[in-house]
């Protein structure tokens, strides 16, 4: 499948979140100059399969965790593995957001 130019911008704006950082797919559309494209970040992230595109690391804005591809559970492991914490099922943005 051949990728367009808003899947690799969301892909290569992922790329650079750092390990034990996290963003937003509001952040991420922001960043791509499509800030009212949130869900269309978020569904291509979902489609994502390659592993060097570190999607779990993209959450919602209201700090819970989002979907993914592999489930959410695993998401939490990830991120928990990552030194981020979960509390009632929200990160907090501001301790752990990635500034681009």
């Amino acid at each position: 499948m051949q990728q367009n130019k808003f899947q690799n911008q969301i892909y290569n704006l992922v790329k650079k979140i750092p390990k034990g950082k996290i963003s937003t797919y509001k952040i991420i559309a922001k960043l791509a100059k499509k800030p009212k494209a949130y869900r269309a970040a978020g569904n291509i992230l979902g489609k994502n399969k390659n592993p060097k595109v570190p999607c779990y690391r993209v959450i919602r804005s209201d700090g819970k965790i989002g979907g993914y591809n592999k489930g959410v559970l695993i998401k939490k492991k990830l991120l928990a593995k990552e030194g981020i914490v979960i509390k009632n099922n929200r990160i907090d943005l501001k301790r752990y957001k990635f500034k681009f």
